[in-house]
């Protein structure tokens, strides 16, 4: 890595922009250089108060960007979801835009239309706790330090960097290699920690420690009891807190974070008034099990937040490497022998909808929409590969009598497993050569494993044979990373913005790559290019459009059963506990919420 202490001011580097305060991945930021705060926030809150937050787990360190750590780090240091409430990075993202980066540290940031390069430019006022001012070489040294000592994904931030450099007194520029792509200097920006340099130990980083950390956060350690709990108290002196992109954020005077070994004495811990907010998940809890005292009286408040994000796909997912797998016909006729509707009403008190497009509930879903132009002159002659209503935009997975056993849906299925060279012989799903179609479902735990016997009992319609094998957390890590299963169930989250995650989902590369997440195991030159016009798409309407092509090659291919998604975010809270009116593009902020007494 290259490091440069230029004597020359901005101005002076070749080919720079005009410096600008925000940054989106595709088109222009929503709000003006001179916007006061996001439009999620209540501005005028008055900060005080105290929050109590659970989680089912343990700790051991403070230092969540070690390998080390992963699985026992404390929360709130480096958090999506409580806010980052200690370490910083460059530039906040709006949670009411598909992917835009706003000035944090950073005031300022300077790019070219290629974006062959980044450049920040500090704040003045950015600072850590201690007061010392926060300079370029902190960033610099940041980058490098978790490169060399980091884990996953914060030592590979640089992969597609050729130089970082200091540009004049307060201003850094990244300039890019080829294994960079257009996303890449968003997530330099917005996921990456700035760390000091003068109070960091470089010898002993990548051990585990309880020392107090110091960060440029709004919050400071306060107290720590390892593995059970860690007090956060607001920095009276928090340089950053007028900043537009912090009004209305980090507004209780101390956060807790308080550990449990089991859910459900996290959720007996909330009944009982000692943890102040509950995520809710199960839908025959959120209807029947907030019966207790608390609820009754009103003191605990149920929440239901609509986001506007895409649903994401939870399925069963078929091993293409195996050969079973590898015909289309079968694992379409697979595909539509699931009856979600016996599912959600006998399981699932009817909360769920069916999940029938990866981007769900969004403008890049291909749902209701048919191929434009665009998609077309992208997929090219491999158009014919996708089906002609999923390609109209008019698809739909059957919707059955929610018997278990609805004779037209069956048939339509019964006829893909003859076009696949299936028949049924005295009960029995067989090939060709007279053997029975069988294979193994994977499963983690009870919740799977219970969806699992659903399947296997509509499959045995057919005359289908599945086993459940239902295995320990390390068994189902291994087998997992190792591709060792025949159907396995996984969820595909997705973003407003999705980029280089599709290639780990479903590029080539990744297919026989140890530990990637090409659960299916595909490999298909087609599903490249599409995943390829994505990530090089320039404007808005290119990237909807690749993207909804992406959409329906992979519905196409039917590589996932596809199951269901909630169409709510559930949180249960005190009474105390107050958010802004205004949900955001993204659902629930926590960050962005109140103590109500506070007031």
């Amino acid at each position: 890595m290259a490091f440069a202490a230029c004597l020359f001011g901005a101005s002076a580097m070749p080919g720079l922009a005009a410096p600008v305060h925000a940054i989106a991945m595709h088109g222009e930021p929503a709000l003006p250089p001179d916007y006061k705060h996001f439009g999620y926030v209540n501005p005028d809150v008055k900060k005080g108060g105290h929050i109590a937050y659970g989680v089912v787990g343990t700790f051991d360190n403070l230092n969540p960007f070690i390998l080390k750590s992963m699985r026992t780090t404390a929360r709130g240091m480096w958090d999506p979801e409580f806010g980052n409430l200690v370490y910083e990075s460059l530039m906040q993202r709006s949670r009411d835009e598909a992917f835009t980066m706003y000035g944090l540290v950073a005031e300022t940031v300077e790019w070219d239309d290629d974006r062959t390069f980044i450049q920040f430019n500090l704040n003045p006022k950015a600072r850590w706790a201690d007061g010392v001012p926060i300079t370029p070489e902190d960033v610099i040294f940041s980058f490098e330090l978790l490169r060399d000592k980091g884990r996953t994904p914060f030592n590979r931030r640089l992969e597609g960097v050729e130089k970082v450099e200091k540009v004049g007194e307060r201003s850094v520029r990244f300039t890019f290699n080829d294994k960079a792509d257009r996303e890449t200097p968003l997530l330099i920006a917005g996921y990456s920690p700035i760390l000091p340099k003068h109070a960091i130990d470089v010898e002993n980083f990548d051990r585990t420690s309880l020392a107090l950390p110091l960060g440029s956060g709004p919050y400071k350690v306060k107290e720590v009891k390892p593995g059970e709990k860690i007090v956060f108290a607001r920095d009276p002196n928090y340089w950053g807190k007028d900043l537009p992109s912090k009004v209305g954020f980090d507004n209780y005077d101390e956060i807790s974070v308080e550990y449990f070994l089991q859910d459900n004495s996290l959720f007996e811990a909330f009944k009982k008034g000692e943890i102040d907010l509950y995520q809710e998940g199960n839908p025959t809890k959120w209807a029947r099990g907030y019966d207790f005292p608390a609820a009754l009286s009103g003191d605990v408040v149920k929440d239901a937040i609509t986001p506007h994000t895409p649903s994401g796909m939870l399925g069963f997912v078929f091993n293409t490497r195996r050969p079973l797998f590898q015909n289309r016909d079968l694992r379409k006729a697979l595909t539509l022998v699931f009856d979600f509707e016996w599912v959600n009403r006998s399981l699932f008190e009817n909360a769920y909808k069916r999940t029938e497009s990866y981007w769900q509930n969004s403008e890049l879903s291909s749902m209701g929409v048919p191929a434009d132009a665009r998609e077309r002159e992208i997929a090219g002659a491999a158009i014919s590969r996708i089906e002609p209503d999923i390609l109209a935009g008019t698809y739909l997975l059957p919707k059955t009598d929610g018997s278990g056993r609805d004779r037209k849906v069956l048939r339509e299925a019964l006829d893909l497993f003859h076009k696949a060279g299936y028949a049924i012989s005295d009960g029995r799903m067989t090939d060709k050569a007279g053997a029975p179609l069988s294979f193994e479902i994977m499963t983690q735990n009870a919740d799977q494993e219970k969806l699992a016997l659903a399947y296997q009992r509509f499959l045995a319609a057919l005359g289908v044979r599945a086993t459940i094998r239902t295995v320990d957390d390390s068994q189902y890590q291994s087998r997992s990373q190792t591709f060792d299963y025949d159907v396995i169930v996984k969820a595909y989250p997705a973003s407003l913005s999705p980029g280089i995650d599709q290639v780990s989902y479903w590029g080539s590369i990744s297919r026989d790559r140890p530990g990637s997440s090409n659960f299916a195991g595909v490999a298909d030159p087609d599903v490249d290019r599409i995943i390829e016009a994505m990530l090089t798409a320039r404007t808005s309407e290119d990237f909807r459009s690749a993207v909804r092509l992406h959409d329906r090659m992979l519905l196409s291919n039917y590589y996932v059963v596809p199951l269901y998604h909630l169409g709510e975010q559930w949180v249960a809270h005190s009474r105390h506990i107050a958010r802004p009116d205004t949900v955001p593009l993204y659902g629930f902020q926590f960050p962005t919420w109140w103590d109500a007494r506070a007031q």
